[in-house]
């Protein structure tokens, strides 16, 4: 589904939140495959069965997937657990990506990799950001709009204004709760 892509890092790392960060700031379009640390103590009957693979967009993870568990998005997560990994990091063609970041199903919010594996709410907040800048749809604008507290506490008063004038002029005077 992923072709091979060009290596840039293969090594063992206990603070995964370093290489997500270090995709991040390269705007890398690739993969990362994770091996869990049961691989990398012996502890499972195949490599495959604790491997985990991370794809990221312009450095924003999106999509994840565990091979020994056949499972995608959130729950590959999971399956991928907490470290130490080895961490193996792959450069792809954006384009090379667009199948697999078609489906639904592999796709993962862009801060959960940082929040569930490598425990850093500052990293999460920062991709969760940067995925909003850069990869802002018409579908995406509503989700940004809305998480613009100022602009929509601007339009509820808006329109608690209209509906009190309203009700005024239509003799509801009653009904109004002024408090």
């Amino acid at each position: 589904m992923i072709p091979d892509g060009d290596i840039l890092r293969s090594r063992v790392v206990t603070d995964l939140a370093v290489a997500l960060e270090d995709v991040l700031d390269r705007r890398l379009d690739g993969y990362a495959v994770l091996e869990s640390r049961a691989a990398l103590l012996g502890e499972t009957d195949t490599a495959a069965d604790a491997r985990g693979v991370l794809t990221f967009e312009d450095g924003v993870p999106t999509l994840a997937y565990h091979a020994g568990t056949d499972r995608g998005g959130p729950p590959a997560l999971a399956d991928i657990g907490a470290g130490p990994h080895r961490f193996d990091l792959y450069a792809l063609d954006a384009a090379d990506l667009d199948v697999p970041h078609a489906a639904d199903a592999l796709r993962i919010p862009p801060g959960m990799p940082a929040e569930r594996l490598a425990g850093d709410s500052a990293l999460a907040e920062r991709t969760r950001r940067i995925a909003t800048n850069d990869h802002t749809t018409d579908g995406d604008a509503l989700s940004a709009f809305l998480d613009n507290e100022a602009a929509v506490e601007d339009i509820r008063e808006s329109a608690r204004q209209e509906a009190t004038r309203r009700a005024e002029e239509w003799g509801f005077d009653d009904a109004i709760d002024r408090d």
